[in-house]
């Protein structure tokens, strides 16, 4: 897993990091991804101006960005970023009205995890959590953080299977946003 970049492969789904090319297809994978569960882009809980700064804010900033293939065609994806990176990141981390600690510390967002719904239930969410949190460990984070929405249960089902717990809740918009956090060595 150290190797730069680093590949991971389970069942025939090759894990590698995001390169340029593949912004058309991860874009679209996070549109689909909401769309599936009757969310948007600009919604007020999700957006989409980070899958236009990959580089700076997965790649150089102390993050990852995976995406998962399958016969060279991408089906899966996550990251982490920093959330003092993006405008308004470590208040919404932390939930809300928190007030922001300092800004580098030793925590860090799994974020824009995402299956295509037809290759959903294979595993795949879960190699990429994984994947993630040992990416975390080795970048040198001690606590992951993450949030998804009440509409995304089985996000929230995978996360609380691999040990992470429910901080807070807060309602934006009208929709149930849950935050989570998992500390790590």
């Amino acid at each position: 897993m150290r190797a730069d970049p680093p590949l991971w492969e389970y069942g025939g789904l090759r894990l590698r990091r995001y390169v340029g090319s593949d912004h058309a297809a991860v874009l679209a994978l996070h549109r689909q991804g909401l769309a599936q569960v009757g969310l948007r882009p600009g919604d007020g809980v999700y957006y989409d101006h980070d899958f236009f700064r990959m580089e700076e804010i997965y790649l150089r900033g102390d993050g990852e960005f995976l995406v998962g293939e399958l016969d060279g065609r991408i089906v899966a994806m996550g990251g982490l970023r920093r959330a003092d990176l993006v405008p308004g990141g470590v208040a919404r981390a932390q939930g809300g009205g928190t007030p922001e600690p300092p800004a580098r510390e030793h925590a860090v967002e799994m974020v824009r995890l995402r299956v295509r719904p037809e290759f959903q239930r294979r595993g795949y969410g879960e190699v990429l959590v994984r994947a993630l949190e040992d990416r975390a460990a080795e970048l040198g984070y001690r606590v992951l953080r993450a949030d998804t929405t009440a509409r995304q249960g089985p996000a929230l089902a995978l996360y609380r299977k691999f040990g992470w717990r429910e901080t807070h809740r807060e309602v934006i918009n009208g929709i149930i946003n849950i935050y989570l956090e998992k500390r790590i060595h």
